[in-house]
């Protein structure tokens, strides 16, 4: 049962948390991101998603209930850790820049990390990787569908961005499950960029044809 004084004290008075709250959160969010890094890195060595969480939890010095209570269940915890790797290393090197420089960023980011990617791909976590991957991916096509067509209405554009958006994706999973080790990140940049230019040199042919008529 709630505690109603301390109910009443935090929300008319707006108390502060207390120190013990605040060290508690602090313990949580160390925990959970020592699992995140576990989870990559436990991943990425074996190259495969079947790790017992047995096997997650030693790795992050932590009880496999603490695995359960902040993720629910294996494959929820390496989506995050994947979700996470891809906020903290590879959107701070995309959010600016020229398209060149995206394609690289990304393509050296994959690269880098080929055998934990690859693994998310193949294994449990492979629909809801893929699905994270696109929505990723969608953020930059959707830019390149606004600058490329202009004002589309809502439903044209985003089903021209899903369209670009899973080819580009097909692209880079073919080539992070299948390409010959090492990966070169130069040659995938160049493949993504010059699919751009293709499809941006006949939008704009068929453009100016039109206007030519």
């Amino acid at each position: 049962m709630i505690d109603t004084c301390l109910f009443f004290d935090r929300c008319i008075l707006d108390v502060q948390p207390s120190q013990e709250s605040r060290s508690r959160d602090r313990r949580v969010l160390r925990s959970r991101s020592t699992l995140l890094a576990a989870a990559v890195r436990l991943v990425s060595e074996r190259g495969t998603t079947a790790i017992p969480v047995t096997d997650l939890a030693e790795a992050a010095n932590v009880s496999r209930q603490l695995v359960y209570l902040q993720f629910g269940d294996r494959d929820s915890l390496l989506l995050e850790a994947a979700v996470d790797l891809v906020r903290r290393e590879l959107i701070p090197q995309v959010e600016d820049g020229a398209e060149l420089e995206h394609a690289g960023a990304l393509a050296r980011h994959f690269a880098q990390h080929r055998s934990f990617y690859r693994a998310m791909l193949i294994g449990s976590c492979a629909f809801a990787m893929t699905r994270e991957l696109s929505s990723f991916l969608s953020s930059f096509n959707r830019r390149f569908v606004r600058e490329l067509f202009g004002e589309l209405d809502q439903d044209a554009a985003q089903d021209l961005t899903a369209f670009l958006t899973g080819g580009a994706a097909a692209v880079i999973n073919d080539w992070l499950i299948d390409g010959d080790d090492p990966l070169d990140p130069e040659e995938l940049a160049e493949r993504l960029l010059r699919l751009a230019s293709i499809f941006g040199d006949s939008h704009r042919v068929r453009a100016a044809g039109g206007r030519n008529q």
